[in-house]
């Protein structure tokens, strides 16, 4: 009995000496955040002020993947490689419909184009070709970096509205943003899009002008949010709150006009590009930006059915299943 008293009471020891302590905290939070376009994506400077970031490597950390366009973030939040993918409302469509993900929840905005008074994107032809209107595309090669883009959609869009269909009267070519000057310049393509900082290359402005907007194409575009599947929310909601609190006051760090200079030289430093370039970042010349974050759904909605009325989806989606901005609303109470 003695033995078996001294057993029982050694199994005791060993079990609480294993337990962790009351109150431990958990390993962070593993949040891979996508970005396509340096400086206009947040996640590409969103670690330039982690020094704002005050959740983070406690709760939560941040790692922020580059992807050539948001179509295949859709295959990285499938398998898991993702947590937060900064998707098109193209590719938030067909991430729904056509890759079943009927429980991916749009939690924050990122950035709207075609609203008045901010840019909107262009889509660029030589100064000196044969292309002057959107007629003129018929039998001509299309610049675009991923099909069913944003990006993408617009300029099918718009060329439908001229009677122009992919495959019947153009053809599609797929490029990186990076090297779509180059293409545009060496004839290989007769129209490309061009969204910041891109667009605003002085080399690329030597020999291109725009043959329409994204705002003459679709008006206002809720252009990117930020989409994260249920599970991880539900399983991850304190944390993810942590996030999009210090995420909100980085943005608004960078979108107060008294740090327009040292963001430019953020900008400056990521891009490897001259810091004069970058006067318009974060201005009115920029895209339009939410300091709360909050998406225009009204917008949003808009875009989802043209997505499918192109044909790149098998049905509409009703957005309203597939938001929730309880996060968002709770950090930026926290942030006043």
């Amino acid at each position: 009995m003695r033995r078996l008293h001294l057993l029982l009471t050694c199994l005791a020891l060993s079990t609480l000496i294993g337990a962790p302590p009351a109150g431990a905290q958990q390993q962070p939070v593993k949040i891979r955040v996508s970005w396509v376009a340096p400086v206009s994506n947040w996640a590409s400077i969103w670690l330039e002020k982690k020094d704002l970031a005050k959740h983070l490597g406690k709760s939560y950390t941040m790692e922020p993947v580059r992807y050539a366009g948001t179509p295949p973030m859709v295959t990285a939040l499938a398998s898991g490689e993702l947590e937060v993918a900064n998707l098109a409302y193209s590719t938030l469509a067909i991430a729904i419909q056509n890759a079943g993900m009927d429980d991916l929840r749009v939690i924050a905005h990122e950035f709207r184009d075609g609203v008045p008074g901010r840019y909107t994107h262009e889509y660029l032809v030589l100064a000196d070709g044969p292309v002057k209107s959107v007629a003129d595309l018929k039998g001509k090669v299309i610049g675009t970096n991923a099909a069913g883009s944003a990006v993408d959609v617009a300029t099918r869009a718009m060329l439908r509205k001229a009677g122009l269909e992919d495959k019947r009267d153009y053809t599609v070519l797929e490029t990186p943003f990076p090297t779509m000057r180059a293409m545009l310049a060496e004839k290989k393509v007769d129209m490309i899009p061009g969204v910041l900082p891109f667009s605003l290359d002085p080399e690329l402005r030597k020999i291109a002008k725009p043959v329409f907007s994204q705002r003459d194409a679709i008006g206002e575009t809720e252009m990117i949010v930020w989409a994260v599947r249920k599970p991880f929310l539900d399983k991850n909601r304190a944390a993810l709150v942590d996030f999009m609190e210090d995420s909100l006051r980085i943005v608004r760090w960078y979108l107060d006009p008294a740090n327009q200079k040292e963001a430019a030289e953020i900008a400056s430093r990521v891009t490897k590009q001259p810091v004069e370039r970058f006067g318009w970042l974060f201005t009115q010349k920029d895209y339009y930006r939410d300091p709360s974050m909050l998406p225009n759904l009204e917008a949003l909605q808009k875009n989802l059915d043209m997505t499918a009325d192109l044909g790149f989806v098998k049905a509409k989606v009703d957005l309203a299943k597939h938001v929730d901005l309880s996060i968002v609303k709770e950090a930026a109470a926290r942030v006043k």
